[in-house]
Parts: structure tokens; C-alpha cells; sequence
């Protein structure tokens, strides 16, 4: 079975590293990204299952990066996972077709749960 290759994109380096890691554990491939600008420069030279992007980042917010990986990859699912969401900001996501929408913390298991739908399921 081939591992699933997830982009993590978070300005919090403690965290997704540490998310990173928790993955790892549990049979994905995790690649991090610690800007939206990095992000979408990894998303142009390598293909990924699934993205976890934060919202709140300095220079480019995640509903940004969330909006240009839509159109340049349509297929590709966004999960959002944000310390800082709002309603606003959750049907901002969702119109623009993010997978999931999820505030921090999120449990292990729930977050697993999560990937597994949006990893296993047909793109669409």
C-alpha cells in the first residue's frame, strides 16, 4: 500500500512539526510548509493527496492559498485547520471548496478520520 503524501502548511513550526511527525507514525508521507508562497511552490513540483492548511499566516492567508490551489489543482483536497476560525472565515472556506473545515486542537483520531475520507475517496 502506498503511502499517502500530505502537504502540512502551517506558520507554527512547533505544531506541524509535531503533527508532522504524529502522521509519519501513522503510515502518511508528510511534507511541511511554513508559508502559503512555499506551499504552492511545492504543490507546482509534487503531487499530494490532501492538504492541511492553517488560515492565519503572515503575506499569504490560507484562504488565499486555499483559493489559487483551487484553480490550479481542482481535484486536490483542503483540509483547513485553524486556531483563530469564525463562521465568516469557515463559509469563505467551504464556497471555495475546501474538504473539511476543523479549529485547533483537533483530535488525533477525529483529524484521522478526516484524512482517511479525503485520501480514499474519489477526487471529485
Amino acid at each position: 500500500m502506498n503511502k499517502k503524501k500530505l502537504l502540512l502548511v502551517d506558520d507554527e513550526r512547533d505544531f506541524i512539526n509535531t503533527m508532522a511527525e504524529r502522521l509519519a507514525f501513522r503510515g502518511f508521507d508528510p511534507v511541511v510548509a511554513y508559508t502559503g508562497q512555499d506551499a504552492l511552490a511545492l504543490c507546482q513540483n509534487e503531487t499530494f493527496d490532501c492538504v492541511i492548511l492553517d488560515l492565519r499566516m503572515p503575506e499569504m492567508d490560507g484562504i488565499e492559498v486555499l483559493g489559487r490551489l483551487r484553480e490550479l489543482f481542482p481535484t486536490l483536497r483542503v483540509i483547513i485547520l485553524t486556531g483563530h476560525g469564525h463562521n465568516k472565515e469557515r463559509e469563505e472556506c467551504m464556497r471555495l471548496g475546501a474538504f473539511e473545515y476543523r479549529n485547533k486542537p483537533v483530535e488525533m483520531g477525529v483529524l484521522l478520520e478526516i484524512l482517511n475520507a479525503a485520501t480514499c475517496g474519489p477526487n471529485i
